[in-house]
């Protein structure tokens, strides 16, 4: 017969079995907890740098910054000096406000002199030409002959040529760019940018109080339903010195996303979208003449994402691209023409990237989150869908860098109970060789604090996936404080079935703190069909799943219902706000770095892609505001921003004080002068940091803080 003891108490008997397997374990001390210093419970695991050729990967150098690595083989494990391959040409680069060319030899030339700064120089593919930007115009200079021509000159404070309007900066053509938007085909026979038009866009004042005055910068920045740039793709012909524009009406409220070239450079393949989002079409464009013909079109019910890369199959056997039009993302193979060949995956999992394609056997290498939501694991498959191989095994999340030709990856792999593995396979999933283990020598010796992922049910069917950390000194009888970190957006979760070792982790845990991620069913676990439930209706239903997993947590973990943390910056700043007004009957603690507290207030292109234009959503719009919940507070809430927070503007902090103060509710305010989207300057980090630790202490643990054992060493100050 077997026993079932209630819930509870065969919880309590396992908590005290545990706390008394643990009873004779070593502690960590408070400087390994809080000041770094050493200890022999972790390992480090060397990082692989990519790879030298098939055969050899390259491990970074340890324990000193710098410096080229080594060269490994895979089959042995021999390591010889990496030295990197010679540049294979000129390079340039911007310094002393200068654009320089860099020889193969390292000699540099001065290419111009300016008194401002010049922005994004980039070879042309031959190595002849260099294009970059200057004052909103385009400019382009003749290597050999040393000639400088200005291509554009109707550049303004409001008209840029191949340099980004903000919000297409910002949420199209991505940070990474630079500003960037001019691409040269591969022939080097065309430049082709884009040309914005900021005239209608608001400006929006960022005030900075430096100095006796202070200034004020000032930003042109679409908020939802506001004018968006004008934008138009213009080509410059290098054989006729001649300028083309792409066949679209700048004066359509639409949007032009990355453009990619053909691999021969014969057409611009140009992304473009509606105001609405849920409509892609991609056009190829002939760069001579402008003319553009729709090879692809998707429209769904609630919004799409732009394509990150096409990726073009040599002697015009097509493309690749991933499309989550299924309701999950996977992968398709199209002829050149715009047919649908074939899907190349299939089913109710999310693909998370396209590592390689061997075009010779007509295989396909990807990334996916296919045997469990928080773990991605490597599959390879034919690009007819057939032979799906599973490459990765056990029930740990990978990281894998896969050699040039697939022939070897590198595995880095685990779990929240497992520390972290290296090892070296082939491509069929053969172990060739053990690299590394985190575990240190002294793991087993020391009391830590236990990681768990659980699952949490929804009434509607949905598995919300947590972590939870439990003091060290678990005691299922007690009460304990809880922290929710989290950050909350659209496809941008963060609980992972990943090992993490933190000194400050362990410290909490230590203190008798119980540490929490969760995420909703828009997170990405759950594919697009999961997203879609949030559609014009911003934070509802992700409140609705955080306060069933906060229930889940009282229940099971002996969490204080009088002690319920939430913390999170940008997105998870709202989702903070919100969860102290919205959420006010269970969430009783938060501090909101940095968030968006009326979505009216936020970039048009992120903020409409979800919610719509308030226009065509105005009670969307109100029910998803922290402002239209603010008489709800009730519980400690600390809103922090930065003056110059050029994403987030402290305007969403300012209105959401204002309107408490007109509610004369008590609540705390921390300004951090000078700061952008996060901390640029170490030592308002710093504080950011020591203040967070203050109120845990003060709110939370209900004790003095412990001013010595946080105090930084003299060398990290």
């Amino acid at each position: 017969m077997i026993l079932t003891l209630p819930r509870k108490t065969l919880w309590v008997a396992l908590a005290i079995t545990a706390f008394s397997a643990q009873a004779q374990k070593k502690q960590l001390t408070t400087g390994q907890m809080l000041k770094n210093e050493p200890n022999k419970v972790v390992a480090p695991i060397p990082a692989i740098n990519g790879w030298a050729d098939d055969t050899h990967y390259i491990k970074a150098a340890a324990g000193r910054r710098g410096g080229n690595g080594t060269s490994v083989d895979v089959l042995t494990g021999a390591e010889t000096p990496y030295t990197p391959p010679p540049a294979k040409g000129t390079t340039v680069s911007v310094h002393d406000k200068d654009v320089y060319l860099k020889a193969v030899d390292g000699t540099e030339t001065r290419l111009t002199k300016t008194a401002d700064i010049e922005q994004n120089p980039q070879l042309s593919p031959d190595g002849k030409k260099v294009a970059f930007t200057f004052g909103g115009n385009l400019y382009l200079i003749d290597i050999a002959g040393g000639k400088t021509s200005q291509l554009t000159t109707d550049g303004t404070d409001v008209i840029y040529n191949g340099y980004a309007s903000w919000v297409y900066y910002e949420e199209i053509l991505g940070r990474p760019t630079q500003y960037r938007a001019f691409w040269w085909s591969p022939d080097s026979k065309h430049l082709a940018w884009m040309h914005f038009n900021d005239t209608k866009v608001p400006m929006f004042p960022i005030y900075n109080s430096e100095g006796q005055h202070g200034f004020t910068e000032l930003t042109r920045y679409p908020e939802a339903g506001d004018p968006n740039p004008e934008v138009k793709m213009g080509f410059y012909n290098l054989a006729n010195n001649k300028i083309s524009w792409a066949d679209f009406d700048e004066k359509a409220d639409t949007y032009l996303g990355t453009p990619f070239w053909s691999p021969d450079g014969s057409s611009l393949w140009m992304q473009w979208m509606n105001r609405d989002q849920n409509n892609l079409k991609i056009y190829t464009v002939n760069p001579t003449t402008g003319a553009k013909k729709e090879i692809y079109d998707e429209t769904q019910k609630t919004w799409l994402d732009w394509f990150d890369d096409i990726n073009f199959l040599k002697n015009n056997q097509g493309y690749i691209v991933k499309s989550d039009k299924s309701g999950w993302m996977q992968l398709y193979w199209y002829g050149m023409d715009g047919k649908l060949k074939t899907p190349i995956t299939k089913g109710n999992y999310t693909v998370t990237n396209l590592t390689y394609i061997d075009e010779a056997n007509k295989l396909v290498y990807f990334t996916a989150r296919k045997e469990n939501s928080a773990r991605v694991d490597f599959y390879k498959t034919g690009f007819n869908g057939k032979g799906l191989a599973r490459l990765t095994a056990g029930d740990y999340n990978h990281t894998i860098s896969l050699s040039p030709n697939g022939s070897y990856f590198t595995d880095s792999y685990s779990n929240v109970s497992t520390p972290t593995k290296l090892a070296v396979y082939d491509n069929k999933g053969k172990l060739i060789k053990e690299i590394a283990d985190a575990k240190g020598a002294e793991y087993a010796d020391y009391e830590l604090a236990t990681t768990q992922l659980i699952r949490v049910k929804t009434t509607d069917g949905f598995d919300l996936p947590m972590t939870v950390m439990l003091p060290t000194n678990f005691d299922a009888t007690k009460k304990y404080p809880v922290i929710i970190s989290i950050y909350g957006g659209p496809n941008a979760g963060t609980v992972m079935d990943t090992w993490r070792f933190s000194g400050q982790s362990q410290w909490w845990a230590k203190e008798g703190v119980i540490q929490v991620a969760m995420d909703h069913r828009a997170s990405g676990h759950f594919g697009k069909m999961g997203q879609n439930y949030i559609y014009k209706d911003l934070g509802k239903w992700e409140m609705a799943d955080y306060i069933t997993m906060v229930k889940e947590l009282e229940a099971k973990y002996s969490v204080d219902p009088a002690r319920v943390m939430i913390t999170g910056g940008s997105y998870g700043g709202y989702i903070t706000a919100y969860a102290l007004t919205y959420g006010a009957d269970v969430f009783t603690h938060g501090i909101a770095n940095f968030g968006v507290m009326d979505w009216s207030l936020y970039d048009s292109h992120y903020t409409e892609r979800y919610m719509g234009t308030p226009k065509n959503n105005a009670e969307g719009y109100k029910t998803s505001s922290v402002l239209t919940y603010a008489d709800k507070l009730k519980g400690t809430l600390r809103i922090v921003h930065g003056t110059m927070d050029d994403n987030v503007h402290m305007q969403n902090s300012i209105q959401l004080i204002s309107k408490l103060q007109d509610l004369g509710k008590n609540f705390e305010f921390m300004l951090y002068p000078g700061q952008r989207h996060g901390f640029r300057d170490p030592a308002k980090a710093a504080h950011s940091t020591l203040e967070s630790n203050k109120f845990i202490y003060k709110y939370l643990l209900n004790k003095p803080f412990p001013e010595e054992e946080f105090k930084r060493p003299a060398a990290a100050r």
